[in-house]
């Protein structure tokens, strides 16, 4: 069993900037891909930024040069960093992470936090 907590978010003003935490813990053997995911009401669940153990990172077109991900792969931690805050960005975020769970096999299982709502007013 892996666990997923966010931290970090809340309400902050238009140009304003947040910092969101993520820490993995339970049953890990390694952590592949890390990332964020964002929704609003009525809207499907869309990538925001991810980072892979080795480094690798993938933004959507609409943060990029605003947020930057990073990883602490000691701490099973992956952190947004988030400025130049828009109204566009109101969203509840979603930590994910691919984890291997076990030393005896490969196989990869998807985990989900449960939301952290960040508001940005205008």
């Amino acid at each position: 069993q892996v666990q997923l907590v966010e931290s970090g978010g809340g309400l902050v003003q238009a140009g304003g900037s947040l910092r969101l935490s993520c820490a993995a813990s339970g049953t890990i053997f390694s952590i592949n891909v890390m990332g964020w995911y964002r929704q609003t009401p009525g809207q499907q669940r869309e990538l925001v930024a991810v980072v892979s153990s080795g480094g690798i990172t993938n933004y959507a077109d609409s943060v990029k040069g605003r947020f930057t991900i990073s990883r602490d792969n000691a701490k099973n931690t992956v952190y947004l960093q988030m400025n130049s805050l828009k109204s566009e960005d109101t969203a509840v975020y979603f930590c994910y992470a691919t984890v291997r769970v076990a030393r005896s096999s490969t196989a990869e299982y998807r985990y989900w936090g449960q939301g952290t709502q960040v508001t940005v007013s205008s």
